[in-house]
């Protein structure tokens, strides 16, 4: 017996609320019976009304918990992308005879840190309706959807069941993957003139040689073979093949220097963004590309191939980088690069320095790794300094910022003037610009054949 109302409680009883509207009524007749202490005509209206709103409460809750249903279900991917806008799709399906008022009450993930995020439709009868928002995730890692919770009404409007579909739907974000097709080679035209992305006339390039033929006119005079051309009393040439499959690593600096906000994500989001975005790019190019992720020590490293089941190795080992707190190891990254790395390779190195002082204690390996590859050392301006600049002021603390501000922006183009002298190609880039950037100095050091 206990069981048998305990199931009657929570599939009736604890779904069942009382409507704005109802208490709206309820409290015109207070006010009517409050009128019937002086005239009596108005508490036996008041009587009257309360006998047909509680029928029509009855027939409200019979129209409602008899048979006919609502059915809602979540449409979300199993990814989203980080700081893009991710599509999610509410459908609900109205199994009743007649039109009937919903309000959907989302249980989102709380990394998104939105307590309510609510949605009305009308649902005409046996019809389905969609609902489409977008979300926009600030971190990577394990999401959790809760449940659907969708309070539906008729057309009396006086009392609403609520319907607890269980929607808990688990998904991963990962770096921004939907920006790869706006980075793309195949739309060049469009991504140059939007972006800013220069385009290099083929200054040099890394050749391999293949066979000796006859010379013909227009071939390159420098790779005239003369033993050859002696021995066959006429002119030989060298015939190289471009060597196409060139070495790129990306190597993502963790440590605490990275953990710096800028517009809601942290420079190291930036980086790992820029690097899948970057990774595509070169696959596209028939380039290897390898990820090296370290903090205290090596974490992760990949090595670099230029097979398309490439970009989804690298995907999965930049999602699952975290922040160490604590100040990385440039050493260890050395001893990894000299004894795993052979071939000469362009390193671009995502990392972040906020003075010279932590550039010079860095700046021995890096003039190290340098010595046998292409060093690219990518670190950041603060946006929010910049900012304080362009936006001068009377008063005089703010002078005193803005004294204190253009120091630090000064020695940090200080960091990226020393590092060019010892050989080291220097980005100092706004977070926003990254990736371009990157695709630029890659474009760059490709065209003059420097590796």
């Amino acid at each position: 017996m206990n069981t048998k109302k305990s199931t009657f409680f929570s599939k009736y009883w604890n779904h069942t609320f009382l409507s704005n509207r109802f208490f709206y009524i309820l409290g015109g007749l207070s006010i009517i019976s409050i009128l019937g202490f002086l005239f009596p005509i108005f508490y036996k209206i008041t009587i009257g009304f309360l006998i047909i709103l509680s029928v029509f409460i009855v027939l409200d809750y019979l129209i409602l918990f008899l048979n006919s249903k609502i059915i809602g279900r979540r449409i979300v991917s199993e990814r989203f992308s980080n700081f893009d806008e991710n599509k999610v799709i509410i459908e609900v399906e109205n199994h009743y005879f007649f039109t009937v008022s919903v309000t959907i009450f989302e249980e989102l993930p709380y990394q998104f840190h939105i307590r309510t995020k609510s949605f009305f439709a009308s649902i005409p009868p046996k019809k389905k309706t969609e609902i489409i928002y977008y979300l926009t995730p600030t971190e990577r890692g394990e999401y959790t959807f809760g449940n659907l919770n969708i309070m539906t009404s008729s057309i009396l409007g006086l009392i609403k069941r609520k319907y607890k579909m269980d929607a808990q739907t688990q998904i991963a974000v990962y770096p921004s993957f939907l920006n790869l097709s706006k980075f793309d080679f195949n739309n060049i035209r469009n991504f140059t003139r939007e972006h800013g992305t220069k385009k290099y006339p083929k200054i040099g390039n890394s050749q391999e040689f293949e066979h000796i033929k006859e010379y013909n006119i227009g071939d390159d005079f420098r790779h005239i073979n003369w033993k050859a051309s002696a021995k066959k009393n006429s002119l030989m040439v060298n015939r190289f093949q471009e060597e196409k499959s060139q070495q790129i690593y990306c190597i993502i600096d963790s440590g605490r220097m990275m953990e710096m906000p800028f517009d809601g994500l942290s420079i190291l989001d930036y980086a790992i963004n820029s690097s899948l975005i970057f990774s595509n790019l070169v696959l596209k190019k028939q380039d290897k590309i390898g990820l090296i992720h370290f903090n205290k020590k090596v974490e992760f490293h990949l090595p670099p191939e230029k097979y398309n089941t490439q970009l989804g190795k690298i995907l999965n080992g930049l999602y699952n980088i975290k922040t160490e707190f604590s100040e990385s190891d440039f050493g260890n990254l050395y001893n990894e690069i000299k004894y795993k790395i052979n071939k000469r390779s362009l390193l671009l190195l995502f990392t972040n320095f906020e003075d010279l002082n932590s550039m010079h204690r860095q700046l021995p390996y890096l003039k190290a790794i340098a010595k046998n590859h292409i060093l690219v050392v990518i670190f950041f301006l603060n946006k929010e300094l910049e900012q304080l600049i362009t936006n001068p002021r009377d008063n005089f603390q703010h002078q005193v910022a803005v004294a204190v501000a253009e120091k630090f922006l000064n020695e940090k183009k200080v960091i990226a003037n020393e590092l060019k002298k010892h050989g080291i190609i220097a980005i100092l880039t706004l977070p926003k610009n990254l990736s371009v950037n990157v695709i630029n100095t890659y474009l760059d050091v490709k065209a003059k054949g420097l590796f």
